[in-house]
């Protein structure tokens, strides 16, 4: 006989659970108790961001700097262009061929050199007809005035009349106004004749030739045989902002003020100059006052046309405490910096910056000179932590990198 169960048994088996359904649930469990504890792991472990949470009984690795009483100058920076002091266009002043060109492109010359040479021909035979024309007329003027003295011993002895005498003086007054002005034509030709020669004005550098010999020139051409640039010294024209314009003329007014231009990579100082000029009116599309400064340029390193950095010295601040840049940090209240205090333990200073570049601050208030402060490890620190101050080979490396904006804890 068959057993079979009946309609209440059925339902009593669809109510259970099937075998294989617990282990999903039971996995998912222990997942999250694996995850709480590896999270409460890793907050024991693991420093937070600006030392809360760390672990009391571990120093915070850092770098400390102890501030430096100096002078400091006081820099104010522009861009400029360089450009020379002299530039001339060297041109024909006669007509003519052009004979020799006697430089070459890129040479310095010095002034006074003979840089071309124009055919003197035609002006060599006007200078020697001048020459001619005035031997003839001091020669009619010396024998009129031979005649002028025997006129006159003729009146004097009521010999001839005082009318004829009067006549040969005015003729002798007539050749001397001739032979002065043909000494004037003879000026005139020679000054003509020397212009055949195209003579440098000024000492400087000769560009690229504009002009070949053979050619004809004229006094008209613009373009010219060569123009001559002034290298040494140099000027620098550059601009500062309006709001500069009294301190830059206070700090004139008491002695020469240095200027200095930076190479190309923006950190050496190419050259050192003075302040020569200051214009006299602001530009207003501009907002800028523009200065003129010149250098010497011994070894060439300005070049006309060049753009350059510059930066004006205006004042020196005399025994100032001076601080690593890095040693000064911003928070919601300002500028403090992390003194090092007894015990290693630090303290977070509000500090007053006067100035600072790339590489110093100083410091106006906040600070003396006998205090330590942090320069780097800043990731991990907060007030009242303690530090172990270590040099750059042992501070960890998330601590020397530069800290991005927005700060942020390093990733474990």
């Amino acid at each position: 006989m068959l057993f079979k169960p009946d309609a209440e048994d059925k339902t009593k088996a669809g109510q259970g659970t099937a075998p294989g359904r617990g282990r999903p649930l039971r996995a998912l469990i222990l997942l999250a108790v694996l995850a709480v504890a590896g999270y409460l792991a890793w907050s024991w472990f693991a420093p937070k961001q600006n030392g809360r949470g760390a672990r009391p009984d571990l120093a915070v690795p850092v770098l400390a700097a102890t501030p430096r009483v100096q002078d400091v100058p006081v820099y104010l920076d522009g861009v400029g262009t360089v450009r020379a002091i002299n530039t001339v266009t060297v041109r024909a002043q006669v007509d003519g061929k052009l004979l020799s060109v006697n430089f070459k492109e890129g040479q310095d010359v010095k002034a006074g050199d003979v840089l071309a040479e124009i055919d003197p021909v035609i002006y060599q035979a006007q200078y020697d007809q001048a020459v001619a024309k005035k031997a003839q007329d001091e020669a009619q003027l010396a024998n009129a005035k031979i005649d002028l003295v025997r006129y006159q011993q003729l009146a004097t002895a009521k010999a001839g009349s005082a009318q004829q005498a009067d006549t040969q003086r005015a003729t002798v007054a007539q050749l001397e106004a001739l032979v002065k002005s043909d000494q004037a034509a003879i000026d005139n030709a020679k000054a003509t004749l020397g212009y055949t020669k195209i003579i440098a004005p000024l000492s400087g550098r000769a560009g690229l030739r504009q002009v070949d010999p053979g050619n004809i020139v004229h006094a008209s051409d613009t373009t010219g045989v060569v123009v001559i640039t002034q290298l040494q010294p140099i000027m620098v024209q550059f601009s500062l902002p309006q709001q500069e314009v009294n301190r830059v003329n206070a700090a004139q007014s008491k002695e020469r003020l240095a200027v200095d231009v930076f190479g190309n990579d923006g950190r050496t100082v190419a050259d050192t100059g003075l302040l020569q000029s200051i214009d006299n009116q602001i530009d207003p599309t501009t907002g800028t006052v523009k200065l003129k400064a010149e250098f010497p340029n011994a070894n060439y390193q300005l070049w006309p046309g060049q753009f350059v950095n510059v930066r004006l010295k205006v004042e020196t601040l005399k025994q100032v405490l001076v601080v690593p840049t890095a040693a000064v940090q911003r928070g919601p209240g300002g500028t403090f910096s992390y003194v090092i205090g007894a015990g290693d333990i630090v303290t977070a200073k509000p500090v007053t910056v006067s100035q600072q570049n790339e590489n110093d601050a100083v410091i106006a208030s906040g600070l003396k000179p006998d205090e330590r402060v942090v320069t780097t490890g800043f990731a991990n620190l907060s007030d009242g932590a303690k530090v172990q101050i270590g040099s750059a080979d042992n501070v960890p490396q998330q601590d020397l990198a530069p800290r991005k904006k927005g700060g942020g804890r390093p990733r474990p």
